[in-house]
């Protein structure tokens, strides 16, 4: 027995009973772990042991002992390890019930033992030290790899042997192949038939993980894709033990003598196939896994080499990034298929939206000449009050066209400065100003097809106005800071509750673009002028309102509809919409009665003034906080909801009125 273990094949050595019998084989360079747990090299099955409870390692020229802050302790001949114990030959490692002996000479070890114990070890020896059910040592594996050398180019086919040149000209057809594969499984058959071409396998399968995988997979996670045996044998099961290796380690191997490898044919069924060598390699491009490739030779004269597991390898390679483009484009498909269905279903939500209620004479003269000119070209001009409903005639010629599968875009042209305007209208150059991070089309470009509606376009600045009149006659612009031009097919229908003849002869209105735009005028009857048709809207908004805030409100009783078709409507249809809103949200009762209804205490009067309404709610005795509800959402209504000028009217901070319509529960239509 020598004085401690020296450089060179150590061992330690498992006791069942009284017989000496699993040896593994301690690794230069690598860590032994010991533990309860099945991710340690050597696993004990028993409950003294900690589930990681010590682990040997190559220090200098010993091996070195450490107990891993265990809960019972790591005994070594009787004495309990406080410190790294340098192992010497011979020596007993206890744990729990559970015995390791030490040593580097299987024939002379452990001479106290039985007479036959020791012939017992060189027996067994050669067969069972290599069945290491850890992933740190398998000495079945003869080459391991993770790169191929055809990946970094430093294989020049005018420097490379035959075999070399054959195997890039196979690559490379094979290459043109899988980027012709439709889907997965079909990707798979190509690639094996390019390792069956391109390797001595005989037996070989594509193992695919369910999706590609950052976290490490289990082998239980794969299906076959593809599988082929010359001899035609049927499929077996492969081993669990090299693919769980080389998704955990992420590169391929390569073993042999595996019908003597008693862990791989006693529960992988190799041993059915009498696999004589394999090779495994995974599909990966960088940190995602998707599968691994399994090779066999069952013939003794005819092993795979490195040769086949660099090919195997490269060829793995390609088909991960052929996996990775063919999940990209899957999920792009997918994502295209759910946005068009999505799209298709908003398209007919905007149409059914689109629809113009009410059976008054105003509303049928109005749906009339909409059907006359929708059918065409022609430049329209929608005109009426504030309210009325111009951008729902809009839609409505858009859904009756020939452009009703087009685009149908909305800008106000009041609601942007004049460079922000120009660009948003005929887009910009990456660069053409600070914060023009990228280029972008303007709504003509995006409308291409399709119909721009312009509201308040009686609000667009002089500068804009001339650049905009030649788009509009179809000649093509320049986007802000290019110089290429667009060409887009666009019908323009405009909106405008402004007395246009007045700012042409102003000066604000150029006097072309207004006989541009007057092509075909629209004229949208405010709602005073067609009460009649004030139930069915009425009716319609508190079904929509109803559905949208789950509340259980059957429609309005007489006196309720008495009281909307009493009132003026300053704020036409939008101030009836969200009338019903604020109604539907506040009433308590089964239908909305006359007292439910908190209407506007701002009208229009002749002079264009706004004073205290005379309608149903004005003399009714209510409460200050209802009072209060009512003008707060007034002026809120007459603001068009901006709240910084409401705030302002109000005499209120920002967040006082932010607060009390949190109480009222109201927000915004």
């Amino acid at each position: 027995m020598t004085s401690q273990a020296e450089t060179g094949t150590s061992y330690l050595v498992v006791r069942d009973g009284n017989q000496w019998r699993d040896v593994y084989r301690l690794m230069p360079g690598q860590v032994t772990t010991i533990g309860r747990s099945s991710t340690n090299r050597v696993v004990l099955r028993d409950e003294i042991c900690s589930r990681n409870h010590c682990e040997v390692f190559q220090s200098g020229d010993r091996w070195v002992l450490r107990d891993l802050n265990s809960r019972n302790g790591t005994l070594v001949n009787g004495l309990t390890l406080d410190e790294d114990w340098p192992l010497e030959e011979g020596q007993i490692i206890q744990i729990g019930g559970c015995n390791l002996g030490f040593t580097s000479d299987l024939l002379h070890a452990f001479p106290e033992s039985s007479p036959d114990t020791a012939e017992s070890i060189s027996d067994t020896a050669e067969m069972v030290v290599f069945d290491d059910p850890g992933p740190e040592s398998e000495p079945e594996i003869v080459h391991r790899q993770r790169e191929n050398r055809f990946r970094d180019g430093s294989v020049e086919p005018s420097d490379a042997p035959d075999r070399m040149r054959q195997d890039l000209t196979s690559l490379y057809r094979l290459t043109l192949e899988m980027g012709a594969a439709r889907d997965a499984d079909q990707l798979a058959e190509v690639v094996l038939d390019g390792l069956f071409g391109g390797t001595r396998a005989d037996i070989g399968a594509v193992l695919l993980l369910p999706k590609g995988l950052r976290n490490r997979p289990q082998s239980d996670q794969l299906r076959v894709a593809a599988y082929r045996s010359l001899k035609d044998l049927p499929y077996q099961r492969v081993s669990d033990y090299l693919s769980g290796t080389v998704l955990a380690e992420a590169e391929a191997v390569l073993a042999r003598d595996v019908g003597d490898d008693s862990k791989l044919v006693d529960r992988d069924s190799l041993g059915q196939i009498h696999a004589q060598s394999v090779i495994c390699a995974p599909l990966r491009v960088e940190e995602i896994i998707y599968g691994v490739i399994h090779l066999y030779s069952t013939d003794r004269e005819n092993l795979l080499e490195p040769n086949d597991l660099e090919f195997a390898l490269a060829l793995a390679d390609q088909m991960a990034v052929a996996l990775d483009g063919l999940q990209d484009r899957e999920s792009l498909a997918n994502g295209l298929a759910r946005m068009q269905g999505e799209n298709e279903s908003l398209r007919d939500q905007l149409a059914i939206d689109s629809e113009l209620i009410g059976d008054s004479e105003a509303m049928k003269g109005l749906r009339q000449i909409i059907d006359r000119i929708a059918s065409t070209d022609a430049t329209v001009l929608v005109r009426g009050e504030s309210g009325v409903g111009k951008e729902l005639v809009a839609r409505a010629i858009h859904f009756r066209s020939r452009r009703s599968q087009g685009p149908f875009v909305c800008m106000n042209c009041a609601a942007l400065s004049e460079s922000l305007l120009e660009s948003e209208l005929f887009g910009h150059e990456k660069g053409a100003f600070t914060g023009a991070a990228d280029r972008r089309p303007g709504k003509f470009e995006q409308a291409d097809g399709g119909t721009l509606f312009l509201d308040e376009v009686g609000e667009m600045p002089s500068a804009i106005q001339a650049k905009f009149l030649r788009a509009l006659e179809g000649h093509p612009f320049e986007r802000v800071g290019g110089r290429t031009t667009v060409d887009v097919n666009v019908r323009v229908v405009a909106a405008t509750n402004r007395n246009l003849e007045e700012a042409v002869a102003e000066g604000t209105f150029r006097k072309d673009l207004y006989f541009r735009l007057f092509v075909v005028e629209i004229q949208v009857a405010p709602l005073r002028e067609h009460p009649d048709d004030i139930p069915q809207l009425a009716n319609l908004f508190c079904e929509q309102f109803t559905r949208k805030t789950d509340r259980d409100v059957g429609g309005f009783t007489p006196e309720g509809l008495s009281a909307l078709q009493a009132y003026d409507w300053p704020g036409n249809v939008r101030e009836l919409k969200n009338t019903v809103e604020r109604t539907v949200i506040l009433c308590t009762g089964e239908k909305i009665t006359g007292a439910d209804i908190q209407l506007s205490a701002l009208v229009s009067t002749d002079d264009g003034a706004d004073g205290p309404a005379d309608h149903p709610i004005a003399g009714r005795q209510v409460s200050l906080e209802v009072l209060e509800q009512q003008h707060i959402l007034a002026v809120l209504e007459s603001t068009e909801w901006n709240k910084s000028q409401a705030s302002r009217i109000l005499g209120i901070e920002r967040s006082t009125l932010d607060r009390k319509l949190k109480r009222y529960r109201v927000s915004r239509p």
